[in-house]
C-alpha cells in the first residue's frame, strides 16, 4: 500500500468516528433484505424465509473500503396474528479498522382491514456494537522520507475502542394487490456511539412505495412472476437525504431493473441488477452493480452486491394475511 493510499484510509476513518452525523449502510438491493429496510416486513411472505445479503464497495480502493454482511430469519406465526424474525449485520471500514455488527430481533404484527388491504407494524430491538482497530491507523507524523511508514505517532487513542449500546425503532407497510408502501423511524434512541466525544447517531426516517403491473394474458395476472414493478426509497438521517427510484420486472424464472440514486447535494449511482428465481427451487439469487455517477466517477470500481434468499416449506393458513407482490430484489 503506497502512502497516500494509507494517508487517504486514515482521513476518511478520523472522519468517519468522529462525525456528529454518522449514517448507516445501505444495500442496493433493498428488497432482498425486507427487515433490514422495514421491520414490518417480518413474516410477509407467510412461509419461513432466510435472506443473505453482501456488499463490496470501492473495491479498486487499497483492497476495499467498505463491506457489509447481513443475515436475516423471519417466519409468520399464526397464533400471534403477526411475524417473528432476527437479523444480524456486519460492516467494515477500512478493512477492518473500523467495524459495526448488530442483532436485531423483529416482530411484526398484521392486521387486515379489508379484505383488500392490509397493513404491517413491525418493531425492533437492536444490540449495536462499534469496535475501532487503533493499531490500524497511520497518521503524517509516521511518515520517514526513506522508509515511509516506520515512525510512532502522537496522537492519542481514545479511552474505549468498543461502543456498545441497545437501540429501537418501528416500522409499517400498507399493501392492496397492486400498491404497497411503507415507512419506517430507525435509532428511536439515537445511542452515543462516539469513540472521541458524545456524538449520538441521529434517527433515520425511511419511506418507501411502489406498485404491481400485471404483464402478460389475463390467465396469468395473479402470477407474482409477471409483474412490471416501478418503486422509490427514500432515506433521511442527520443533514443528509438520498432517493432510489427504480423499475423492477419479473417473469418466468428471471427479475431485474435498472434504479438511480442521488445524494443531498449530487447523483450518486446507476444501479443494475439481475436475479433468478427457479421454479422448481425455493431459492432466489440477486446481483447487482452500482455505477457511481459523482464526481468521484468509477475510478474506486463502484459497489457489487449478491443476495440469496431461500424459502421453507409453508405451515401456516394462507388465509390468514395476504403476500405482498413488491421487487425480489
Amino acid at each position: 500500500m503506497t502512502g497516500m493510499k494509507k494517508l487517504y484510509i486514515t482521513t476518511l476513518l478520523l472522519t468517519i468516528s468522529t462525525l456528529a452525523f454518522a449514517q448507516d449502510p445501505h444495500f442496493s438491493q433493498f428488497y432482498a433484505n425486507p427487515l433490514y429496510l422495514n421491520p414490518a416486513f417480518a413474516g410477509s411472505e407467510k412461509c419461513p424465509r432466510f435472506n443473505m445479503n453482501f456488499r463490496n464497495q470501492y473495491p479498486l480502493a487499497s483492497g476495499g473500503i467498505y463491506r457489509t454482511f447481513s443475515a436475516s430469519y423471519d417466519q409468520y406465526v399464526d397464533g400471534m396474528n403477526g411475524g417473528l424474525g432476527v437479523i444480524v449485520m456486519r460492516d467494515e471500514a477500512g478493512n477492518g479498522t473500523l467495524n459495526l455488527t448488530e442483532v436485531s430481533g423483529v416482530y411484526s404484527y398484521h392486521l387486515e382491514v379489508t379484505r383488500k388491504f392490509t397493513v404491517m407494524t413491525g418493531f425492533q430491538a437492536t444490540f449495536r456494537q462499534r469496535q475501532l482497530d487503533w493499531g490500524n491507523f497511520t497518521f503524517p507524523d509516521m511518515i520517514d522520507p526513506f522508509y515511509g511508514f516506520v515512525k510512532s505517532t502522537s496522537e492519542v487513542a481514545p479511552g474505549n475502542n468498543v461502543n456498545s449500546h441497545l437501540d429501537l425503532s418501528i416500522g409499517a407497510v400498507g399493501f392492496t394487490e397492486n400498491f404497497y408502501f411503507g415507512a419506517v423511524l430507525h435509532h428511536l434512541t439515537e445511542p452515543n456511539e462516539a469513540f472521541f466525544s458524545t456524538n449520538k447517531l441521529p434517527m433515520k426516517f425511511t419511506a418507501h412505495g411502489g406498485a404491481s403491473i400485471p404483464l402478460g394474458r389475463k390467465r396469468l395476472h395473479n402470477s407474482t412472476r409477471n409483474l412490471l414493478i416501478p418503486h422509490f426509497v427514500y432515506q433521511q438521517q442527520g443533514g443528509a437525504n438520498q432517493v432510489t427510484t427504480g423499475l423492477s420486472f419479473a417473469r418466468s424464472a428471471i427479475s431485474g431493473g435498472l434504479a438511480y440514486r442521488a445524494g443531498s447535494f449530487n447523483p450518486d449511482a446507476l444501479i443494475v441488477i439481475v436475479g433468478i428465481e427457479p421454479s422448481n427451487l425455493p431459492l432466489r439469487i440477486g446481483i447487482s452493480y452500482d455505477y457511481t455517477v459523482s464526481s468521484l466517477t468509477n475510478s474506486l470500481g463502484g459497489a457489487t452486491e449478491l443476495s440469496v434468499s431461500y424459502q421453507f416449506p409453508c405451515r401456516v393458513k394462507k388465509k390468514r394475511i395476504n403476500a405482498i407482490k413488491c421487487p425480489s430484489f
